[in-house]
């Protein structure tokens, strides 16, 4: 599938990572495209509607370019199949009144920092420029929700959690950061121009939480999108045609087999004990815990190179570029789940995995091994970085922005389980965890589908908690939060900040459990198809190197892998 001459299609795939980037300052910095590091968005809705315009001519013009080759045809595909779902949630409303605690211009702005270079006297002056555009960032934003009526808000719940995580940013956030960056390139705090551009910052916070508190008040208070909205969401996070029926019974089917494993692994570690009640017990085992987020760090960045050593060579062949993966704090404020940024297009910034320590100090390491690999090697790290080397086969902007939830989220849980295939739980503690993340994203599908959709819980639902019997009752925050603590043995603050993401995003968190089945699936029929040439590391070199796809897209150019 070697791409050596580019061709046209190739050739206006560079050009529109370079056109979507000048729109977008945040994209470029995440991909380490250092030309707009000195600004920020423009949100309002004037641009959103020349956004609109812009991918509208961009897919009219990709569709006109004749592919040469196979290579060529699945990257037109991968670039009209990402605009058309970006489009048409644009053109519906839907980006700019789809908003939560993980994913707004807010939590965006203040990440795009930590990816920020903060070296030297000139860096300095780039993030001070920076600073000093978030106040007219944020302002546009607020200009383009003021005049939607209610029904094109989000729900309350997500504008006020918005609201609560803008005014952790103002109070020091931003005054911290800037501390940092000037103990980091050896400038002075005020002389440099930080201490007043970040003060600047966390006053634009300020003024936006407030604002956000009261436009809380105008907001509907039903959490649910309803089916119309959430068919066009999910068929973005996951690029298939889903039978959203069917995944609801088969998302329950899959939570009570977990369900059940989970309660036989429960009584070896702590016979006659719930689910919860041995978490708790692991969770206060002195062989458990690690003290400090020095020493949590130090143990992460160990257990990915132990990762590396592990399966380089024999089921992946890891390239020498990114075999390093860091690890790192979260910023303040940041949504309760550990998360990935790969690295930038260069290489030059390594891949980072970051934890949300919510203030703790102390850590329970029961609980980390299923997701670093998960999020490092061989989960995303391996996933994205496959992508970033493939630049002779994959267009840029399929490398850059053909992100696919299904896909990538789907290969991180399949990542999960082939730890587990090669014995990596060994430790029955281990395995819970194992077992409790793959619960939790199977519940996902039961109440996200539920939840979206206004569908009843299941007729063998039994007792959650408190809450005593829910068989049969149409699913509701309290209902899915129980769920999640009971089943998934999430910590309460865990639980519920896991159900305002689902609530916040429509359709996002079933593409993990739906990715993760296409995987199996699509490996299992390699494997009947291939018969005893069926080779494990080949499989998952051509998988990754096809980069992200729609999952519909993935299947059918697995079928040509031999």
């Amino acid at each position: 599938m070697d791409k050596l001459n580019h061709s046209p299609i190739f050739d206006f795939a560079d050009r529109l990572v370079d056109q979507l980037a000048a729109r977008d300052p945040l994209f470029a910095t995440e991909v380490g495209m250092a030309e707009y590091a000195d600004q920020l968005p423009d949100f309002s809705l004037a641009h959103q509607q020349e956004d609109e315009r812009l991918l509208g001519e961009h897919i009219a013009t990709v569709a006109q370019l004749d592919a040469v080759d196979d290579v060529d045809r699945v990257a037109r595909d991968v670039i009209v199949e990402r605009l058309s779902s970006e489009r048409a949630l644009l053109a519906s409303g839907e980006w700019r009144r789809t908003f939560s605690v993980l994913n707004s211009p807010v939590s965006a702005i203040r990440q795009t920092f930590e990816l920020m270079a903060a070296e030297t006297t000139s860096d300095v002056e780039v993030i001070v420029a920076r600073l000093h555009a978030v106040t007219p960032s944020l302002e546009s934003w607020r200009g383009s929700l003021r005049d939607a009526t209610a029904e094109g808000l989000p729900p309350r719940r997500q504008v006020r959690g918005v609201a609560e995580q803008t005014a952790t940013y103002a109070n020091g956030a931003y005054a911290a950061y800037a501390a940092r960056v000037a103990a980091s390139a050896g400038v002075d705090l005020v002389n440099s121009g930080l201490a007043a551009a970040a003060d600047q910052a966390q006053r634009a916070c300020g003024d936006v939480a407030t604002w956000l508190g009261s436009l809380a008040e105008r907001c509907v208070e039903s959490d649910g999108c309803g089916r119309e909205r959430y068919a066009p969401w999910a068929s973005y996070w996951t690029g298939a045609a889903l039978d959203f029926d069917e995944l609801y019974q088969w998302g329950w089917e899959e939570s009570r087999r977990l369900h059940d494993r989970m309660v036989e692994v429960a009584a070896q570690i702590a016979p006659g004990r719930s689910l919860r009640e041995t978490a708790v017990y692991l969770d206060h085992d002195p062989a458990q815990l690690v003290e400090g987020t020095d020493a949590l760090l130090e143990r992460l960045r160990g257990f990915v190179d132990d990762a590396a050593a592990r399966l380089d060579g024999v089921h992946f062949d890891i390239d020498p570029r990114v075999r390093f993966c860091d690890v790192r704090i979260a910023p303040e404020g940041s949504a309760a789940a550990p998360y990935y940024i790969p690295s930038s297009e260069d290489l030059s910034r390594p891949g980072t995995t970051w934890y949300p320590t919510l203030g703790a100090n102390e850590f329970a390491w029961w609980r980390f091994p299923s997701t670093w690999y998960h999020e490092a090697i061989p989960g995303h790290h391996l996933q994205f970085s496959a992508s970033l080397l493939a630049a002779d086969r994959l267009t840029r902007f399929h490398r850059l922005r053909g992100w696919t939830s299904g896909y990538g989220e789907g290969w991180a849980l399949y990542a999960e389980r082939f730890m587990d295939e090669l014995g990596a739980f060994d430790q029955p503690a281990y395995e819970f965890d194992f077992l409790a993340n793959q619960a939790l994203r199977a519940n996902r599908v039961v109440v996200d589908v539920g939840l979206h959709l206004g569908l009843a819980a299941p007729r063998d639902l039994g007792s959650l908690g408190a809450l005593g019997d829910c068989s049969g009752q149409p699913w509701n925050a309290a209902m899915a939060v129980a769920l999640l603590e009971e089943w998934a043995i999430q910590e309460p603050g865990m639980a519920s900040s896991e159900v305002d993401r689902y609530l916040g995003l429509p359709g996002q968190a079933i593409a993990y459990k739906v990715g993760e089945r296409r995987w199996l699936d699509v490996r299992a029929e390699t494997r009947d198809r291939l018969g005893a040439a069926f080779d494990m590391k080949s499989f998952h070199r051509y998988a990754l190197e096809l980069g992200p796809l729609g999952l519909d897209l993935f299947a059918e150019q697995m079928r040509r892998f031999e």
